[in-house]
């Protein structure tokens, strides 16, 4: 990838700047704004971004889907740029429309939510197969209902080992998702797979905010 995501933010916010109030001098970041979008589109003559055989966005490193969630809610808000001002991209001969970036998106949150080669949702509590054993200390550790006595921090440690399923279902969080190869083996310790983070649900909210705003696209 040419630059990060916070890089492609920052362009984006200046771009914004450019389309709106048509400042020339501002040119120079719809080019990098626009080379960035190249990487993301597979049939794109610059696309060099990987993806998993199932088609999943890839960044080695752990935690996936921060990337995934991140780059789709980028995509969106740069097609409604391109959309808005009637402007599109150029990827060499290659030309990227509104509509080809919010299929990439719609394609990363499908797969996210369960259209993938293990047909498991990686958002806790969505579909019928999703993580059951999550890095979550909350999640693993039986509710105060059930356990009243204060668990100490060592004394996690036979919840955290242990392989039944988490028994607090913490509904809507996603997980760091799967491996290279599509692979999740749903194992607690795994924490690159299997952790929840705020950093990788909170893009997402803009996506399926998006998609449920704009069911036809």
């Amino acid at each position: 990838m040419q630059f990060g995501v916070i890089e492609m933010v920052n362009a984006g916010i200046v771009f914004q700047e450019f389309l709106e109030g048509n400042v020339e001098s501002l040119q120079s970041f719809k080019a990098s704004a626009d080379s960035f979008m190249c990487t993301l589109i597979p049939q794109s003559p610059s696309s060099h971004i990987e993806f998993t055989p199932g088609g999943l966005i890839y960044k080695p490193g752990g935690s996936n889907l921060q990337h995934v969630t991140s780059i789709s809610f980028l995509l969106l808000v740069y097609a409604n740029y391109l959309e808005r001002t009637s402007k599109s991209a150029t990827c060499g001969g290659f030309t990227i429309t509104p509509s080809s970036l919010r299929q990439q998106a719609k394609r990363q949150a499908d797969y996210i939510l369960g259209d993938n080669p293990k047909g498991m949702s990686y958002m806790v509590g969505y579909g019928s197969k999703y993580p059951q054993r999550i890095h979550h200390r909350g999640s693993s550790i039986p509710s105060i209902k059930d356990h009243p006595e204060k668990v100490g921090c060592k004394e996690g440690s036979v919840y955290f080992d242990s392989e039944e399923p988490n028994p607090n279902v913490l509904v809507g969080a996603l997980v760091g998702g799967p491996g290279e190869d599509d692979s999740f083996e749903d194992v607690r310790a795994d924490y690159r797979k299997s952790e929840p983070t705020t950093y990788i649900n909170a893009p997402f909210v803009g996506v399926l905010a998006y998609f449920s705003a704009n069911p036809n696209n």
